[in-house]
């Protein structure tokens, strides 16, 4: 049986990093990113190194149906899908809050729209959420849940933003709620895949050294009194969330499912409280 990974968002900081920790987990590793030349790089870079995966770059936009469908059909075609890493999104200061919920929730729905019929016995996904909805303290009542367990609604966009109110077209307000979204999002798909034998967990990293994290930093402040109140003193490494992703993914983690894991250094932890 030949093997197949996904990592999304493969091109840079968790996203690559997830993808060389699991070069070496499946045979055929697909490095999907929106920069098609960036995911070109790191498979080079893990085919040059002898990983035992083929790693194959897969440039797309993972609100593109149709290029999820072609994702969908190159796994098939590769062997049984195995592991999902789902790592590409955009941050507040990267999009409007339309283009914000598109890309990190609808994208996540769509992407386990198209690999849904592949999943398996020992197929694992792992959805990048965030510790923002904890921060914000995004807890909505079961009439926003509902609406947000519906992400690939025509209307959803104008649905949320009804439900929450004006302020959720701040970037800042969409992303934790996007954000949540994923998270409920992987309950919602645990269920549906466990009967199969396949898992769905998501993961919630906390302040982590990338470009992308350094991009926020810079514009908001809010970010480095986070740093300072870190128990560990520190911003987290994207090997260190690439290593929570592998053994999540692993057989050693087969009954871990439905969960979404907070890998912050413990700075929720620590302010949670104030």
């Amino acid at each position: 049986m030949t093997t197949v990974g996904i990592v999304t968002g493969a091109g840079r900081g968790m996203g690559e990093a997830c993808a060389r920790r699991l070069a070496d987990t499946v045979d055929v590793l697909l490095l999907v990113d929106l920069d098609a030349e960036a995911a070109a790089r790191v498979a080079k870079d893990l085919n040059d190194s002898g990983a035992r995966a083929a790693a194959e770059p897969f440039g797309l936009d993972v609100t593109d149906r149709e290029g999820l469908a072609r994702l969908a059909a190159r796994v098939a075609e590769a062997g049984t899908l195995r592991a999902v890493a789902h790592a590409a999104g955009i941050s507040p200061t990267m999009a409007d809050w339309r283009r914000i919920f598109e890309v990190d929730l609808v994208g996540t729905a769509l992407l386990a729209e198209a690999l849904r019929p592949l999943a398996t016995e020992g197929t694992a996904h792992v959805y990048f959420s965030s510790m923002s909805p904890l921060l914000a303290g995004v807890d909505p009542d079961p009439a926003v849940g509902e609406i947000l367990d519906e992400p690939l609604r025509e209307d959803f966009l104008d649905r949320i933003r009804e439900a929450v109110g004006p302020d959720l077209e701040q970037s800042t307000l969409a992303y934790p709620w996007a954000k949540y979204g994923v998270a409920r999002f992987a309950r919602k798909e645990a269920v549906r895949l466990g009967p199969v034998g396949a898992r769905v967990c998501s993961l919630a990293p906390g302040i982590i050294d990338t470009p992308q994290g350094r991009q926020e930093a810079a514009k908001q402040s809010s970010m480095r009194r986070l740093v300072e109140a870190t128990p560990l003193g520190r911003t987290g490494r994207s090997e260190e969330v690439a290593a929570v992703v592998a053994f999540m993914l692993s057989d050693e983690a087969s009954f871990l499912n439905g969960i979404d894991v907070l890998v912050d250094g413990g700075v929720f932890a620590a302010v949670r409280d104030r």
